[in-house]
C-alpha cells in the first residue's frame, strides 16, 4: 500500500512511490560529534552535478570568505516548501540549518556569515578564520602543536556527514546529499553584498530558482555575479 512522505520527509511534486516498496523513487530531471560516519552521497554518482572549480594551488583553509552551494542527492526537495516566498522547513531541513548555526562550535575559527536552507538546497557564505598556535603553557603548545583552520572541503564533508547521520536517525532517509558542491572566492565587499542579497531573496525567487524543478523558466545560476 503506498504511503504518504512523512513531515521530516516531503517530496518534490513529480517524486513516485516504487511499486511493492516503502521507497521513493524521484524522477530525473536531467540534472559531527568525533564519529566517522560514511559519505552515501559519495558512493553514489549522479548523472548531473554543479560544476566545482577549484583554483590550482589555492589554500582552502587560508583566512576568506566563499559562497557555497550544496544541493541534494537528486534535487529531491527533502529539506521543506516555499510558501508565500518563505521557507518552511522540514524536520531535515532545519536538522540542516542546526548543523550550520552550529559550525563554530566545531571549528572556532570558522563562522557562518549568512546561510538559507532552500527545498532541496543551500546557499551559504563561510568565513574561514587564519590559523592560530596553541597557547604558551598549555600540553598542546608544549607537544609543539599548531591548530590550522579546515579546508573548504573539510567544513563541507563534516557538515554533510553530521546532518546525514541526524536525519537517519529521525527518518528513513538515507542518501541526502548529491556528491560535491559548488564554491566561489569572494574577493571583494560588492561582490559579498551581491551574494548576501542574492540568499536572502532566494525564497522569493523560488520560482525561476535553477535548482527548482518545476521552474518553467529558470534564471542563470550565477546571476549574484558582478556584471
Amino acid at each position: 500500500m503506498n504511503r504518504a512522505p512523512t513531515m521530516s520527509e516531503p517530496r518534490c511534486s513529480k517524486d513516485t512511490l516504487v511499486p511493492g516498496s516503502n521507497r521513493w523513487r524521484p524522477l530525473r530531471w536531467g540534472y559531527i560529534d568525533g564519529k566517522k560516519f560514511a559519505m552515501a552521497d559519495e558512493q553514489i554518482p549522479t548523472k548531473r552535478s554543479r560544476r566545482s572549480i577549484r583554483l590550482r594551488e589555492y589554500d582552502y583553509s587560508q583566512p576568506g570568505m566563499y559562497f557555497v552551494t550544496v544541493v541534494t542527492h537528486d534535487r529531491r526537495c527533502l529539506f521543506g516548501e516555499i510558501v508565500d516566498g518563505q521557507v518552511r522547513l522540514s524536520g531535515a531541513g532545519k536538522i540542516v540549518a542546526e548543523t550550520w548555526t552550529g559550525l563554530t562550535d566545531r571549528f572556532p575559527n570558522v563562522s557562518v556569515d549568512l546561510f538559507v536552507v532552500m527545498p532541496n538546497h543551500i546557499h551559504v557564505v563561510v568565513n574561514v578564520g587564519a590559523q592560530f598556535i596553541a597557547p604558551v603553557g598549555t600540553q598542546a603548545h608544549s607537544e609543539g602543536a599548531m591548530n590550522r583552520a579546515p579546508t573548504l572541503g573539510q567544513i563541507i564533508r563534516t557538515v554533510k556527514a553530521a546532518s546525514t547521520h541526524r536525519i537517519r536517525q529521525t527518518s528513513d532517509l538515507e542518501i541526502v546529499w548529491q556528491r560535491n558542491y559548488y564554491e566561489h572566492v569572494i574577493r571583494s565587499e560588492e561582490s559579498l553584498n551581491r551574494i548576501r542579497q542574492y540568499i536572502l531573496d532566494n525564497s522569493i525567487r523560488w520560482e525561476l530558482d535553477p535548482e527548482n524543478p518545476d521552474a518553467t523558466s529558470p534564471e542563470s545560476s550565477d546571476i549574484w555575479r558582478i556584471p
